[in-house]
C-alpha cells in the first residue's frame, strides 16, 4: 500500500529527496505523496526511505490504498518504463 504524510509534517524537508520514485512533493501545508508513484521503495531498498528518515513520524502506511508486494513490485516495474 502506498503511505501518506500526516498532518504531523514539519516539513524538514528529508523524506522528498530520498524518495526513488519522486513521489514526493510540496502541498499547499506540508508535503506530500503521489499514491501512483509510491512503491514504498520496492524494488529500490528494503523499507520506505522516508518514512526511515522522518524525524516525526508521520508517514504511515495508507491504508485505504492496500496493495501487495506484488502489485507494488509492478508499480514499481511501469514507473522504470516510463522514466
Amino acid at each position: 500500500m502506498a503511505l501518506k504524510i500526516t498532518d504531523e509534517c514539519i516539513n524538514c524537508d528529508v523524506c522528498e529527496p530520498a524518495c526513488p520514485n519522486r513521489a514526493i512533493t510540496m502541498g499547499a501545508e506540508y508535503y506530500e505523496i503521489n499514491p501512483d508513484r509510491c512503491t514504498e521503495c520496492v524494488g529500490h531498498f528494503d523499507e520506505p526511505q522516508c518514512a526511515a528518515l522522518c524525524p516525526v513520524a508521520c508517514i504511515p502506511k495508507d491504508e485505504s490504498r492496500p496493495e501487495t508486494r506484488e502489485q507494488l513490485l509492478a508499480k514499481y516495474r511501469r514507473l522504470q518504463e516510463i522514466n
